[in-house]
């Protein structure tokens, strides 16, 4: 294989071990040679958008509602 080939194969395998920023989608090498301090996000920007998205309550992990003072139950029974 010529050399050009081979170094062209090389990049090509480190580009597509990459994924995409969770904020922006640019993407974000995988190999721990290159990925960015930040990872799993492309920068510190991205970092502290997406924290503010858990802190705003944008993000939420699925579950089960919590029961509020003066709630009821699935079962009638009140919880104040």
């Amino acid at each position: 294989m010529p050399a050009c080939l081979g170094a062209a194969a090389g990049e090509h395998a480190r580009m597509s071990a990459a994924l995409s920023c969770p904020v922006c989608k640019r993407p974000v090498a995988i190999d721990p040679e290159h990925q960015p301090a930040t990872f799993p996000f492309c920068s510190a920007r991205c970092r502290i958008v997406d924290l503010g998205a858990w802190a705003s309550g944008s993000y939420v992990v699925p579950g089960r509602p919590v029961v509020g003072e003066g709630a009821e139950d699935v079962n009638g029974r009140d919880h104040a």
